[in-house]
């Protein structure tokens, strides 16, 4: 191909475009995530510890639901201690998981959380849980892992009932 040939130009501009589009391919997942903290879609939660100072709102319960699930190959058994508790806006709550590795190895486990509907996952502030860090576990070793929380007062009225899922994914194997 001669220089300024139009194949040449041509080649030069779909070569560019590839590049960009494989670019913009990585960029998506990063851009996804920071789309999900600063709107809580997909259920998504703060992932640090978040500071609560709000008036507790006495006249009003909402339902949280503890709901666990396990990754596809994650050798472990994992519950809430309870399904639910009734809860007020603006009041710290504890809540509490046990977790046992079923292998004769140490394992590495990582909790993540979904909050559902997905609107109100913004106003669930988890201020200390077990999902900020992974977790590791000696063999055959049973865990009970806390979760502080708070359901913030701003929580609209027509929601009065929260699922807190955690998946338990194994780290390593």
């Amino acid at each position: 191909m001669k220089p300024g040939s139009p194949h040449r130009n041509l080649v030069l501009k779909l070569g560019a475009m590839t590049f960009g589009m494989f670019l913009f391919g990585f960029a998506l997942v990063p851009m996804y995530d920071i789309f999900c903290d600063l709107t809580g879609f997909g259920g998504r939660t703060a992932e640090t510890p978040q500071t609560v100072e709000r008036a507790v709102n006495l006249e009003r319960t909402v339902r949280v639901e503890f709901v666990t699930a396990l990754g596809q190959v994650a050798p472990w058994e994992f519950a809430p201690d309870q399904g639910s508790m009734e809860v007020h806006p603006g009041e710290l709550y504890e809540a509490y998981f046990t977790a046992r590795n079923l292998t004769a190895q140490q394992l590495v486990g990582q909790a993540v959380p979904s909050v559902a509907p997905g609107l109100a996952a913004e106003h669930f502030k988890k201020i200390e849980c077990f999902c900020f860090t992974q977790q590791a576990f000696e063999a055959n070793e049973t865990r009970q892992l806390k979760l502080l929380f708070s359901v913030e007062p701003e929580l609209p009225e027509y929601v009065d009932t929260l699922s807190l899922s955690y998946t338990l994914f194994a780290v390593t194997q």
